[in-house]
């Protein structure tokens, strides 16, 4: 497994970029976010077949961003879902040509 960086992502031949992250008050984070652009039949079968649901996230971030107003960040902390890097392997990347 490797990790992505911004050099090895722009290199890609399908549309992608490496968005930073943040933290509760904004704050850029060491890591980035992977975002690749579907198109034709990816685009069409992630709408039609891939998701498998939706749900509205409003008010559990009303809720980290009073939290975080608040000066409870430990709370907001707590309120936020669970992330966790994804393993990338070599043979994706090598299709993604980064």
């Amino acid at each position: 497994m490797r990790t992505l960086t911004p050099d090895t992502a722009s290199a890609a031949s399908r549309p992608s970029r490496l968005d930073p992250e943040r933290g509760l008050r904004l704050n850029l984070l060491p890591h980035r976010s992977l975002q690749l652009g579907l198109t034709g039949e990816a685009a069409a079968r992630y709408a039609d077949e891939w998701i498998v649901g939706i749900r509205d996230v409003t008010p559990p971030a009303r809720q980290i961003h009073e939290a975080v107003r608040a000066g409870r960040a430990e709370e907001a902390g707590r309120l936020l879902p669970a992330e966790s890097p994804y393993p990338v392997p070599e043979r994706l990347l090598t299709h993604l040509g980064a």
